[in-house]
């Protein structure tokens, strides 16, 4: 992988980078109304809808929150209350990076540039980014694409404003349906799989893949 210099590396934030509390809201937040041995499927439920919810046109992103809310609370008939929904949203940018983050981020940043593509919106990203500990060449959210990832308009609007040729990218996730299946739909260089233990392995869209940032500066060589 070494003989691989990639012109940047591009990053999803939320579960690659920061630690994504999504699952842990919920289960901090529902336990009145949903019953132990039925939470995680409710958990599932919610990932489901907030995937769903950003696969049609660009719509700001705290709309994509109280509505898969809502959805998943009409699925299983339970009460929703909008003040949870704005909480979740208002939360997102609190969170801070998996422990690994900081010092692998930091020693592949002397070398190659990094940017973030993120499904964020442009009042929460920055907060988060603050937190990684590593400098970033640039930070697109789906706000600034007008789409969310998975779609490939996400990945187009990213490639434009770098200038450069999907061939000369390394991208790095831990989610194979948000952006695996895109980036090899685009042919980027290369696609590196972060085992962060939210998604099962999928075969044949990554090239690669590392427990953890702490084995990103190897892949290129550092």
């Amino acid at each position: 992988m070494s003989s691989f210099r990639p012109k940047f590396i591009t990053f999803d934030c939320y579960g690659t980078l920061t630690r994504f509390r999504m699952a842990d809201m919920a289960r901090e937040i529902f336990p009145d109304r949903i019953a132990p041995d039925k939470m995680e499927r409710f958990v599932k439920d919610f990932a489901a809808y907030r995937l769903d919810e950003v696969l049609g046109a660009w719509k700001p992103y705290e709309e994509v929150i109280r509505n898969a809310v809502q959805r998943v609370c009409k699925r299983w008939g339970i009460e929703y209350r909008d003040a949870e929904a704005r909480g979740i949203y208002q939360a997102v940018p609190t969170w801070g990076p998996h422990p690994d983050v900081p010092e692998g981020l930091a020693k592949v940043a002397q070398e190659i540039p990094l940017v973030i593509l993120s499904n964020a919106s442009n009042d929460q990203i920055h907060e988060n980014v603050a937190k990684l500990g590593a400098p970033f060449a640039h930070v697109f959210t789906a706000q600034d694409a007008q789409a969310y990832k998975p779609r490939l308009q996400a990945f187009e609007y990213m490639l434009d404003q770098l200038g450069c040729a999907p061939e000369e990218i390394m991208h790095v996730s831990s989610s194979f349906r948000y952006d695996q299946m895109s980036a090899r739909d685009l042919g980027m260089g290369a696609r590196v799989w972060v085992k962060r233990g939210h998604e099962a392995r999928c075969e044949g869209y990554a090239t690669h893949e590392i427990d953890d940032i702490g084995g990103l500066p190897g892949l290129v060589g550092l």
